[in-house]
């Protein structure tokens, strides 16, 4: 499989990734990075981001999260090797990433679940990686850029 377009090496889309990836960036530090590397991973799975799946896969096992819970995250909530904090975080990951599939969106008791374990703060930094994880995705998905070549820490 090769990508439709090299969304990289092209003027535009260079630029427009590189706004995408400062966004992230910006806000990176703020929220833990095995919850970050987790979340990343959920919405990329939702969104069928092989690229993506695979980059965060890579980055979260180089950063010493377990095979276990790299595994277990398509299925968080059966498995119990999640905090309550990480939960409410993969939820709100979730719900944010589906938003079309709701009326009216993100649902209240998912959003005072996630309030209770993050301040306002890492909650504003959440929201953003969310946002920034979907455009990524859609770049990915839709130039389908494939997966397999990711190298940790490649874009660091």
């Amino acid at each position: 499989m090769e990508s439709r377009i090299d969304f990289m090496s092209n003027p535009v889309g260079s630029k427009a990734l590189k706004g995408l990836v400062s966004a992230g960036m910006a806000i990176a530090h703020q929220i833990p990075a095995a919850t970050r590397e987790l979340v990343a991973l959920r919405i990329s799975q939702i969104n069928g981001c092989g690229y993506c799946v695979d980059m965060h896969t890579k980055d979260a096992a180089h950063a010493g999260e377990s095979s276990v819970r790299i595994n277990l995250v398509a299925v968080w909530r059966e498995a119990p090797v999640f905090t309550e904090a990480e939960r409410a975080a993969l939820e709100l990951a979730e719900q944010g990433t589906r938003i079309a599939d709701a009326a009216g969106g993100v649902p209240d008791d998912v959003w005072a679940n996630a309030a209770k374990h993050y301040t306002e703060d890492e909650l504003c930094a959440l929201i953003a990686a969310i946002a920034v994880l979907n455009a990524l995705n859609r770049v990915n998905v839709i130039t389908q850029n494939p997966a397999g070549d990711y190298r940790p820490g490649q874009y660091a």
